[in-house]
């Protein structure tokens, strides 16, 4: 599973589908390689159908086990306590009694289960990730007589581009080129190991994009205890940092990247800035039962984030409600800096009709294009736009469905394509290069934002929206309060009940049929982004804060 999240999806399907087909035949069945290729391709009642003829049917302990390990990875929780009950209480079976601990949140429950099977080296890894969650912190000697560069800023990230083409990663390019362009010397650093951990095997050392400066923390060789690797990690960028010697550092979330800024700031006795950009504690329950909020490891990963943002100089975050959410952590709210998702100067250029974005990009120009510009996980609920589609294809069989962008839910969503009948009127592009996502946005007549109603949801505002408005495309999106703050009902674009097909067709058919409200609401969401949402003034503004943190340090 982790190795074809590396590879291209056309690929790992074409694998799939013929390896599920050769272990499914009577004289090979193999129920463990059907059932991973099942998942693989988003079969999920073909998955169940498996797992349930294996949980009752005598299982040898060894594929239970197996069978046990693909359950969890599609979230079938009574069916991975089925087979984990048919797997033996030896020391084979510890380890996928360990992930099921740990997929509840139960982190020491797991490192108990290992030690006790005598799986000492699997447990200390755990237990050292334990420790940073617990509040371990890397440590750092005072480094005496560092003199900053003015006007010079080190970013610690998660990931970056060119190698990851995320939201995350377009948003961080986007401010850090705002920054140059505001007369800043920037660099950035990304986290210990990254991008050879995720398969970019012969990376650079250092990838200039539009002049920014990305520098990839990659010792040989790489400490192995998860606290070890973040002590590693602080060292590595206390170094970089005393080669650029900035006079600010600036990190993303999560608090792992928080605390290694934190103690190299301390060591600099220069100023830093906690950018929280996600509830990620809410990102992982999001795709868990309800009760994982009340774990272990919920309540650790809430309390450490809100630690590393008390303790920043500043936290800059992406808008009102992730505001509030801060300002309950204990966060004075002079301390936090508001920097909205953004567009850059090239949204200035007035945006092509969407037949001449099709023309560009090879795709048919007839017919209404709904669709996203998105990374394709749970909570984005995709599942309710194609629902949707499907509501309105009988009596609009001009619509179509355009979806962009990759991620653990596409084979799912394909899947559902075909089982609703409507898989030849839905383009799934897969991952597109990032100077293509603009002509994308712009070859869709109604840009759809179909969030689950979760936590997560609710407070974090998406960035595609805001370049979707620009491209001046109504915006049809789930009436949370991250996208109240983006969309204006009746104004920009239209506000639906979350998860809920039958209203969210409502609005799409309204837009489909009355073209001069989709031009209307397009251009008045073109004219608000542009007048509050440029990237170049979250850098002037951004700018400004540093110095006042500089003059105050």
């Amino acid at each position: 599973m982790q190795v074809s999240r590396r590879l291209p999806d056309g690929l790992v399907r074409r694998v799939a589908g013929a390896t599920g087909r050769i272990s499914a035949a009577p004289w090979i069945h193999l129920p463990v390689v059907e059932a991973l290729c099942a998942h693989l391709l988003g079969r999920s009642a073909t998955v169940g159908s498996i797992l349930h003829r294996a949980a009752a049917g005598g299982t040898p302990a060894g594929s239970a086990r197996r069978l046990a390990d693909v359950a969890l990875a599609a979230g079938m929780l009574d069916e991975a306590d089925a087979l984990l009950a048919l797997a033996g209480s030896g020391p084979a079976a510890a380890g996928q009694r360990a992930r099921r601990y740990w997929y509840d949140g139960a982190m020491t429950g797991a490192v108990h289960v290992l030690r006790e099977a005598g799986r000492k080296r699997h447990a200390e890894r755990l237990a050292g990730e334990v420790r940073v969650f617990e509040g371990w912190t890397p440590t750092l000697g005072d480094v005496e007589g560092y003199e900053p560069a003015g006007r010079t800023v080190l970013h610690l990230l998660t990931n970056s581009l060119p190698h990851t083409g995320s939201g995350y990663a377009q948003r961080t390019h986007s401010l850090l080129t705002a920054q140059a362009d505001a007369g800043w010397t920037v660099h950035a650093a990304t986290r210990i190991g990254y991008p050879v951990q995720v398969g970019e095997l012969l990376a650079d050392d250092v990838d200039l994009l539009d002049g920014v400066s990305y520098h990839r923390l990659l010792p040989v060789p790489m400490a192995r205890g998860f606290d070890e690797r973040l002590q590693q990690q602080a060292e590595e960028l206390l170094q970089l940092a005393l080669d650029l010697r900035p006079s600010v550092l600036h990190v993303t979330t999560p608090f792992l990247n928080g605390i290694v800024v934190e103690q190299v700031a301390h060591a600099l006795r220069i100023p830093w800035v906690y950018e929280a950009r996600g509830q990620l504690a809410d990102t992982w329950a999001s795709t868990r039962p309800a009760h994982v909020k009340a774990s272990e490891r919920y309540k650790l990963f809430t309390d450490r984030e809100a630690q590393v943002m008390r303790n920043a100089s500043l936290v800059v975050t992406l808008g009102e409600a992730m505001k509030q959410g801060i300002m309950r952590s204990g966060v004075p709210q002079e301390k936090i800096l508001l920097s909205p998702n953004a567009v850059g100067d090239e949204y200035l250029e007035d945006p092509l009709s969407s037949a001449e974005a099709r023309r560009l990009l090879g795709l048919p120009e007839d017919g209404v294009l709904v669709g996203t510009v998105s990374s394709l996980v749970d909570y984005e609920g995709l599942h309710t736009l194609l629902r949707a589609v499907a509501l309105l294809v009988p009596t609009h069989p001009e619509l179509r469905c355009l979806i962009v962008g990759d991620g653990a839910a596409a084979p799912s969503l394909r899947a559902l394509a075909v089982e609703l009948g409507i898989a030849s009127l839905v383009t799934f592009t897969g991952r597109v290069p990032r100077h293509q996502a603009r002509s994308y946005h712009q070859a869709l007549d109604i840009f759809v934002v179909p969030r689950r109603d979760l936590d997560v949801t609710s407070a974090v505002t998406p960035l595609k929206p805001v370049e979707a408005m620009a491209c001046a495309r109504p915006v049809v999106a789930s009436d949370l309060p991250a996208l109240r703050e983006i969309v204006r009902d009746g104004v920009t674009g239209l506000l639906v009940r979350p998860e809920d097909p039958d209203q969210l067709a409502g609005a799409i058919r309204h837009l489909v049929d009355d073209e001069s409200v989709r031009v209307g609401f397009g251009a008045s969401g073109r004219a608000e982004v542009l007048a509050t949402r440029i990237w170049s003034h979250n850098a002037s503004e951004l700018s400004d804060a540093y110095q006042h943190l500089e003059l105050s340090s």
